[in-house]
């Protein structure tokens, strides 16, 4: 009876392996060229998981700059280099508008959280203006001797968030914020981590087993129920006629639709979507400024012609503001190869095709996710002329005056770039700026030991923990 039962098995598993490679085949002729696919595992085997941007550009030196590839089941439509990108989210943009997955974070948003409107009298600068000055004073706190800036700067950009979504900032030692900063890194990390990438080619079924992402899940669930306190907090003082904050007007505008079954302004996308701005504008701009405050260290050189445009151009009497960057093409520079060296979202957010889709010959059936590798645009050879180092030059012309890229994608381009773009911006140069007026930058280590190569790379970037002294200027 136990053979019989182990035979049928056998069948049956056959059977499913064999069912998985004539789906995954099927339409193969039309699609984009790419890597064997094996049953189950997709393309698994070719892929180095803990380093997935040059494993797919490695992949593109044989099969291209467009391919198909496939992580565990998903079929996915890969754009490597300027051009690629570029044809398909800008020249062909309508049909590359849809909205691929990120499966940890899927796994929380269940297609919640994509809503954007305005909010607030007061303006974006103002807000980080002020939250500099908090942030100036804790650093003095530090008293030259050696931190981690990793909680330091979260807290700080998480509080522009914070102003804007719940009306007022949190105090730096206050636990449930630190809770919520703890919360937001440890599960970025994850997205980062090889293991956090086989969860991206397999989580079908690794949502249900044991393992690191049982930890991620846990933490995202934190962030939800922080949220939802928040939100029952303004419902219980709500005043129509005198909105406080992001939420206060989302609440509004749900009464307004109440009576409209097909609104997608419900409790459930109020929730999700305050966390998605609340996630993505903190930990995107905090990790981009700590990973380029490491790089400084590495090259004072670059740190004291900051300093030299600074007192040019600001003085130390007053605070910055945003008119003062263009007067500075050095510093903008600067932040601009930031953010092109440091590659945060190395593969992108990934898009979807919305109809069966005409692409440099090939047809991409409705529905195919794209993987429009950011990194690979960031690190085309074609478009800077020494991608692997960090070079501010790569933004400057012959004259030392600020020379834009059309290749600078570090938020995407076309339909689905991300909305947060103004305010990152914003954000970098002003507390970049504000932090440097009053302070220069030590390290413990001597620059040529200290390595500015990422810890880890998945659908994030994670730069190297270090240390850091603030000396008073």
């Amino acid at each position: 009876m136990l053979r019989a039962i182990t035979f049928f098995l056998v069948i049956c598993l056959s059977y499913l392996v064999l069912l998985s490679t004539w789906r995954q085949m099927q339409g193969r002729g039309k699609m984009l060229p790419g890597p064997t696919l094996l049953p189950l595992i997709g393309n698994l085997l070719q892929l180095d998981i803990s380093g997935m941007r040059k494993s797919l550009m490695k992949i593109c030196e044989h099969y291209g700059p467009v391919y198909t590839i496939h992580l565990g089941s998903r079929r996915v439509v890969v754009l490597c280099g300027y051009q690629a990108v570029k044809e398909a989210l800008l020249d062909q943009a309508d049909d590359f508008g849809g909205r691929g997955e990120q499966a940890t974070f899927s796994w929380l948003f269940q297609g919640y959280g994509e809503l954007n409107f305005g909010v607030g009298k007061r303006s974006i600068e103002e807000r980080i203006l002020e939250e500099a000055h908090y942030l100036l004073e804790a650093l003095r706190g530090t008293k030259g001797l050696p931190f981690d800036p990793t909680y330091c700067l979260s807290r700080t950009v998480s509080n522009v968030i914070s102003s804007v979504v719940f009306g007022d900032r949190f105090d730096y030692e206050d636990k449930e914020f630190l809770s919520l900063l703890y919360m937001m890194t440890e599960s970025f990390r994850f997205t980062c981590t090889a293991w956090g990438q086989l969860y991206e080619m397999f989580s079908d079924t690794m949502r249900y087993l044991p393992g690191p992402q049982r930890e991620a899940f846990k933490q995202l669930v934190g962030l939800e129920k922080f949220i939802e306190r928040k939100v029952k907090a303004n419902m219980d003082t709500l005043d129509p006629n005198s909105p406080r904050d992001f939420i206060d007007c989302f609440l509004i505008k749900m009464q307004q639709e109440k009576q409209n079954p097909s609104s997608e302004f419900s409790l459930k996308n109020i929730v999700m979507t305050a966390l998605n701005i609340f996630f993505a504008g903190t930990e995107t701009v905090s990790t981009t400024l700590r990973y380029g405050f490491l790089i400084l260290l590495k090259y004072p050189e670059i740190e004291a012609k900051i300093h030299e445009e600074i007192d040019r151009v600001i003085g130390r009497n007053r605070a910055p503001n945003m008119e003062d960057r263009s007067q500075m093409p050095y510093t903008d520079a600067v932040i601009h190869e930031f953010q092109r060296f440091c590659d945060i979202i190395p593969t992108g957010v990934a898009r979807r095709v919305i109809r069966d889709t005409q692409f440099r010959g090939y047809t991409i059936p409705k529905g195919t996710e794209v993987y429009p590798v950011l990194g690979s645009v960031l690190y085309d050879p074609t478009q800077f002329s020494s991608p692997e180092t960090f070079d501010p030059r790569h933004f400057l012309d012959d004259n030392g005056q600020f020379r834009k890229s059309d290749a600078f994608v570090p938020f995407s381009l076309g339909k689905r770039y991300c909305f947060g773009e103004m305010l990152a911006r914003m954000e970098l140069f002003l507390f970049l700026t504000s932090i440097l007026q009053n302070f220069s930058f030590r390290s413990p280590l001597d620059p040529k030991d200290i390595d500015i190569s990422p810890k880890l790379v998945g659908f994030a970037t994670f730069p190297r923990s270090y240390e850091i002294c603030l000396i008073p200027r």
